[in-house]
């Protein structure tokens, strides 16, 4: 049987030195390919979404902000690294996934991004809008270090994904989500209650992390099964 092909999105950097550019981190394809899939990169580009007909997951990775004007506000300074291709390309891919019930994964901005496509808003900087919480989300510890926890719901496919209903994550976000959109469920939160986790309702595979296991997956059992899960059932869309 061939490997299912994992879409992945692509990070823009719009003012690089030779004209814009679109990167992707390589812990994201080791990630994909050491579960057992075939990662195919996406470049934000209008007509990108045409490549998810050959593809049977879609991962969205972490990277700048959405423009807020996407949920519905305006910028308050606090947005950065906006890409308004990147945006584009994204919500787009999205919208085609779900009409097509892919699997969908979703990592930090990648999360940020199901949630909005979704109807969804954003806490545009954590710490001036949480400025009593004791939670470092944007840790400055090296990538795979673990740094605060995360509590599942009972009732989550996260929780029986990882069996366990708390453990140690990594951190790199300065936003996260406001308001859970319709269809959606909170799956996990920190222990200042930031939204850490986001599911679908109906039992699709559609998952959003705020913290990053592509950087964990070669040391903590969570992240693995969390990589492990997305391509089995990127496998079953594949065989459908």
């Amino acid at each position: 049987m061939d490997k299912p092909l994992i879409g992945i999105t692509m990070s823009r950097d719009e003012k690089f030195a030779i004209g814009a550019r679109d990167w992707i981190r390589h812990v994201y394809l080791s990630a994909i390919i050491d579960a057992g899939g075939v990662p195919v990169p996406l470049p934000n580009e209008p007509t990108t979404t045409m490549l998810l007909d050959v593809c049977h997951g879609l991962l969205l990775t972490g990277g700048g902000d959405l423009d807020p004007a996407r949920y519905g506000e305006v910028n308050h300074g606090h947005s950065l690294g906006i890409s308004v291709s990147r945006d584009e390309t994204e919500l787009g891919l999205l919208q085609r996934a779900m009409e097509c019930g892919m699997p969908i994964f979703g990592i930090c901005r990648g999360m940020q991004a199901i949630a909005v496509a979704k109807g969804g808003t954003l806490i545009q900087d954590v710490s001036h809008q949480m400025p009593n919480s004791l939670i470092t989300h944007h840790q400055e510890a090296p990538r795979d270090a673990l740094t605060h926890r995360v509590m599942t719901a009972d009732d989550s496919l996260l929780k029986r994904l990882v069996s366990s209903s708390e453990f140690m994550v990594n951190s790199f976000h300065h936003q996260a989500i406001a308001m859970v959109p319709e269809g959606m469920k909170i799956a996990a939160t920190s222990e200042d209650q930031v939204v850490e986790a986001i599911e679908s309702g109906d039992g699709r595979f559609i998952l959003g992390v705020q913290w990053h296991p592509e950087d964990l997956a070669d040391s903590e059992s969570e992240a693995k099964s969390l990589f492990a899960a997305f391509v089995a059932a990127a496998r079953q869309y594949q065989l459908r």
